[in-house]
C-alpha cells in the first residue's frame, strides 16, 4: 500500500539470488506504476523499464533523447510500488564515466535493482534497427568500470549490453563480452541475437548471467521460456509488449468512439472500475480512514 513492503536492499538480494538459481527470471516491461503492480500480482519475477517506452511516452523516438532526470522520474515510481526487483535501461549512460557513476548512485537511491548500459554511439537507436554505430571496446570498458566502482550495494546489477552483433558479427561480439565481463559487468545483454545458435555460442563463453530480449517485430526469433531455459538464459525481458498492447487497444477504442459516437459498444474491452480498484488495493486504504472506502463498486 502506497509503497512496496520490501526494502531496495532486499529486492536486490532477491534478484542476485534469482540469477544464481538457474531458473529463468521473466521481466515484462511496465509502462507505469499500475502496470508494475499487475506484473507482480500475476506472478512474474521482476519488472523491466524500457528506454524505448520512456521515450515513446514523451512522444519521442528512442534515439537517446531522454535525460537522467526524466529516466529517474519515470523509473522511480515504478520501483517504489512493487516488491519485485526492477531493472532500467540507461541507454549509453547519459555521458562519460563521471555521468555513468552518478547515474548508478541515483538509481540506487530510487530503489532500482539494476540497469543496463549499452555500447552504441550517441545518438543511439533501437537495438533491432540497422546501421547502429558502436563505440570502441576501451571506451565501453571505462564506463563499465566506472559503473561497477560507483555501486554502494554489491547486489545492484550492472549489466553490459552489446549491440555489436549486426555490425561486427558474432565472434567480435564475443570478444566484447569477454572484455566487458573482465571490466566488472555483473551480467551481459547480447542485443539482437538472431537465433538459438547465437545464444548457445554466447552462453558457452560467458561466465556471468545472460539476458535475452524477446521484443516483437525485431531481429531476434521469439523464443519460449522453455527454449530460453534450455539455452541457459537467466533473464528474459518483454520490453515494449505492454505499451504495444495498450496503444493498439487505445487506437481501436478511440476510432470506435469517433465512428459510433459513444463508448457503449466497447465497454467489454475495458478494465472495469472494480478490477482497477482491486489492482490498486483501494479497499486496504479504508483501514486508515473509514471514509476512504465506504462504497460498493458496480461490476
Amino acid at each position: 500500500m502506497i509503497t512496496s513492503t520490501k526494502s531496495p536492499a532486499d529486492k536486490r538480494k532477491a534478484l542476485k539470488e534469482g540469477l544464481n538459481s538457474g531458473k529463468l527470471l521473466r521481466f515484462p516491461g511496465a509502462i507505469n506504476a499500475l502496470v508494475a503492480m499487475m506484473i507482480e500480482q500475476i506472478g512474474f519475477e521482476g519488472v523491466y523499464i524500457s528506454g524505448a517506452v520512456m521515450a515513446n511516452s514523451l512522444g519521442l523516438p528512442d534515439i537517446g533523447f531522454t535525460t537522467l532526470t526524466e529516466v529517474c522520474q519515470f523509473a522511480g515510481p515504478i520501483a517504489k510500488v512493487t516488491n519485485l526487483p526492477s531493472i532500467v535501461d540507461i541507454d549509453t549512460g547519459f555521458g562519460e564515466t563521471m555521468n555513468v557513476a552518478r547515474t548508478i548512485r541515483e538509481l540506487e537511491i530510487l530503489g532500482l535493482s539494476g540497469c543496463h548500459l549499452e555500447d552504441q554511439v550517441n545518438p543511439k537507436r533501437c537495438g533491432h534497427l540497422d546501421n547502429k554505430s558502436i563505440v570502441s571496446i576501451d571506451d565501453m570498458v571505462k564506463k563499465i568500470k566506472a559503473a561497477s566502482k560507483a555501486k554502494t550495494d554489491a547486489n545492484f546489477i550492472v549489466m553490459a549490453r552489446t549491440d555489436a552483433r549486426a555490425s561486427e558479427g558474432l565472434e567480435k561480439t564475443i570478444d566484447r563480452i569477454k572484455a566487458y565481463v573482465d571490466a566488472g559487468a555483473d551480467m551481459i545483454f547480447p542485443e539482437a541475437m538472431y537465433d538459438e545458435k547465437d545464444f548457445e555460442r554466447v552462453r558457452e563463453i560467458c561466465s556471468v548471467p545472460l539476458l535475452a530480449n524477446m521484443t516483437e517485430f525485431g531481429k531476434s526469433k521469439l523464443l519460449t521460456t522453455t527454449q530460453l531455459e534450455n539455452l541457459g538464459i537467466n533473464m528474459v525481458i518483454y520490453p515494449v509488449t505492454t505499451q504495444r498492447l495498450a496503444m493498439k487497444a487505445i487506437s481501436d477504442g478511440l476510432q470506435s468512439i469517433y465512428t459510433e459516437g459513444s463508448q457503449e459498444q466497447i465497454l467489454d474491452q475495458m478494465q472495469t472500475r472494480k478490477r482497477l480498484y482491486e489492482v490498486l488495493g483501494y479497499e486496504d486504504y479504508g483501514t486508515f480512514d473509514e471514509d476512504v472506502f465506504n462504497f460498493k463498486v458496480e461490476e
